[in-house]
Parts: structure tokens; sequence; C-alpha cells
């Protein structure tokens, strides 16, 4: 079995492999207060759960785009787990080749979603990844990482409204019938639903014209993370939701690097 961790600005999203398979799945809260103890007893807690043997776990791979809290992290997996997880960062072999300018600021969560998207649906693609920043990702048939574009995440816009404007309550993120709306939750409900859908689809246009210069035809759009399934259902370019994609990637770049690990 092998322990794959994404480290996100809002949430740690675990996964645990037997072979190919992901047999459980965990998200905890990213809090950089939190010392390595108390990750540790909540991460084996978990197992313990699902009647899995954290002990058994023979490998271990983090991607993270947090870096105040990394040596809290290594460090419950070298106490808990007793081994030295492997890295996502410079140096390691993942497939896919960086077209960017500084290949070594694109977020280590996108080249994750890359690397699996491009092993798993073999052709040009757009990737979206709705986490605390949305992220849209351009990927040629051949795995060149063109680049891609960063907007605030769904639930940071709202948050934005709502601290900024003293009268608008917190509403839950949730579709309304349509956009003329008859009271202030659900003006504000589906002016954020498909305020934000529409910019997705915008930018989703628009790369798919660039990617066009590419050479690169009829990219295959997928979606992840969070709230990847509440604006899919509305997006007229999101054609498949994977919701795992990240996990995926991560076991397939320890695949290609376990030979490395000490």
């Amino acid at each position: 079995m092998i322990l794959v961790l994404d480290v996100g600005n809002t949430n740690i999203v675990l996964g645990v492999y037997e072979g190919k398979n992901l047999i459980a799945d965990w998200r905890l809260a990213t809090d950089s207060k939190r010392t390595s103890d108390e990750y540790g007893v909540q991460v084996t807690q978990l197992f313990m759960q699902k009647k899995l043997d954290y002990t058994k776990i023979e490998g271990v791979i983090i991607s993270s785009v947090v870096p105040n809290i990394m040596y809290t992290i290594e460090h419950m997996i070298r106490k808990y787990f007793n081994m030295t997880p492997l890295i996502v960062g410079p140096g390691i072999k993942t497939g896919i080749n960086i077209k960017y300018d500084n290949p070594k600021e694109v977020g280590a969560d996108r080249i994750v979603n890359a690397v699996a998207a491009h092993e798993k649906y073999n052709r040009p693609l757009i990737i979206i990844d709705f986490g605390t920043a949305t992220t849209f990702c351009a990927v040629t048939k051949n795995g060149d990482y063109l680049g891609g574009t960063i907007t605030p995440g769904i639930k940071i816009s709202a948050e934005a409204l709502f601290e900024r404007a003293a009268k608008l309550p917190r509403v839950e993120l949730v579709k309304t019938p349509g956009v003329i709306c008859k009271n202030t939750v659900t003006s504000m409900q589906a002016g954020i639903i498909y305020g934000y859908t529409g910019a997705v689809d915008f930018i989703v246009e628009k790369m798919k014209k660039e990617m066009e210069t590419y050479g690169e035809k009829n990219p295959l759009v997928v979606a992840t993370g969070g709230l990847a399934t509440l604006i899919s259902r509305e997006s007229k370019h999101i054609e498949k939701i994977d919701p795992y994609l990240t996990l995926e990637g991560l076991r397939i770049i320890y695949e290609k690097n376990k030979e490395t690990v000490i």
C-alpha cells in the first residue's frame, strides 16, 4: 500500500492505494498551527476506522502548495510511518514537459493533475481544478504542459462579497432556478453560481482557440476539485468530472520515482 497526500490551502486530501486501486480517501482541514503529533494521531485513527494497518504502508508521496506546513507533514510521516516521503517538485520524473517560462513556478497540484489526465485520456486536455484557487491548465496530446490561468476560487469570491458588502449575508452555494430572483439570498446565489460558471466557460473558450494555434484541436475538458460538480452542471464545456484526478496523479508519479525513495 502507498499513501498519497495533496496538501492544499484549505484541505489536505489523503488516499491509500493498493496497486492501482484507491481503497480509502479522506479530507482534513489544512491548519499550520497543528502539530505533527495531532496530524499523526488523526491519520492513524482514520486508518483504524477503515480497518487498514498503517504499518503496512510501503511508500508516501506528497504534493503541496503550502510551504509553511510541510515541515509538520514530513515530520509526521517520518515519525508515524517510519519513512521519508517523496515530495513532488524539481527533479521528480513526471513524464510531462513543462513549457512555463520558469517551470519551478508551476504548482505541484497542477503538475500532478496533468500527469494523471495525460496518462488516463491520452488526448489534448484542458484541466480545471476547483480548489481555493481555480486553475485552468492546457496539456497537449504528447504531454506538453503549455500553461494556463489562475482565478480566485468560488469560495474566495463569495467571501469577498460577504465581507465587503455590509448588508449581504453569507449564503449556501446552491443553484437557483433562474437569474431573475425575488430576494437577496437567491439573487446572491444566482450571481455567484451563474456568474462563476460564465467566467469558467469564457476562459475555456479562449483556451480552446489558443490551443488550436499549437495544433491541438478538440481538447477534453476535465474538472476536478470540491466544487467541480456544482459548476459543471451549468457549464457548456466541462465534459468530464474526475474527483480523484490529483490522487491518481500522485500514485502515477510515485510509480515513476519509487526507485529513488530512501
